[in-house]
């Protein structure tokens, strides 16, 4: 255990990380228990920053305050939070289990989640934010990888999601999300997908028709800079929340059937 004023956190956080590696003696530090004096969400930042992006390691932030107070409740919350940073699973589905999910569970699937984050109008200086995330096993798919990265200002198609470029040593590279993402499923599963889910969000329908043309010849292109011939079928989806679609129940007057605004009960298909 080490302390330190919240001042010295960047020196601390680096001195504990090179202690842990001379015990360790070779092996990886798996996880950072770090507990904050207070709610200073400069000091949460910087710890955050420095071990994700500096020291490349888990962390867990923890306030005194409900330390001490040894809550079975919150020790609980905290334990199901490290077991998903440390590649557990808290949850998973019956169904994926006993594979009874269509188009999922009869050969090993993929699912993809993708959206562009924009700045506001005025920010003309900084940079979209596209993010993927993929899900890492099968057939359970309940474990995801994410990826992110910056692109042009207000740019909605994903330009990374397959890209090559020149090496002076190597020759022509290829890389990008998609890509990446397929060789982590593999070497988590041992085996590569051989059906593709993509769900993409936050697309206008002006954009549909762009968008599918583009992203998912992105899709191919990774998938056949893997193996040549190697092209799953894709389902690609467009998720859209700002819409008008009412569902109405058969008989209204059925009680059984509605809440008490008369709308259809939640998880009715």
């Amino acid at each position: 255990m080490y302390s330190a004023r919240p001042e010295q956190a960047v020196q601390v956080l680096k001195h504990v990380y090179n202690a842990a590696l001379k015990k360790l003696k070779g092996k990886e530090l798996e996880l950072l228990l770090v507990i904050l004096p207070d709610n200073n969400g400069a000091l949460y930042g910087d710890i955050k920053r420095i071990c994700e992006t500096e020291l490349g390691l888990m962390s867990q932030c923890c306030l005194a305050k409900h330390v001490f107070k040894i809550c079975k409740r919150y020790l609980a919350n905290v334990s199901l939070k490290i077991n998903v940073k440390m590649g557990g699973r808290n949850t998973i589905l019956l169904d994926a289990v006993s594979r009874r999910i269509p188009l999922v569970s009869d050969i090993p699937t993929i699912i993809f989640g993708a959206d562009v984050t924009h700045p506001e109008t005025r920010e003309d200086n900084s940079p979209s934010i596209a993010a993927v995330v993929a899900s890492q096993d099968w057939p359970e798919v309940t474990k995801y990888a994410g990826l992110v990265c910056a692109q042009a200002y207000r740019q909605e198609l994903i330009q990374d999601l397959y890209k090559t470029w020149h090496d002076p040593q190597r020759g022509t590279v290829t890389g990008g999300m998609i890509r990446e993402l397929l060789i982590s499923f593999r070497k988590a599963t041992g085996q590569k997908p051989l059906r593709i889910i993509f769900y993409r969000d936050g697309i206008s329908a002006g954009q549909f028709h762009q968008v599918l043309l583009y992203e998912l010849d992105a899709i191919r292109k990774a998938c056949a800079s893997l193996e040549p011939n190697y092209q799953p079928p894709v389902t690609f989806v467009i998720v859209q929340k700002r819409h008008h679609t009412k569902l109405f129940a058969n008989n209204h007057n059925d009680k059984s059937n509605t809440d008490k605004s008369g709308n259809i009960l939640p998880g009715i298909c």
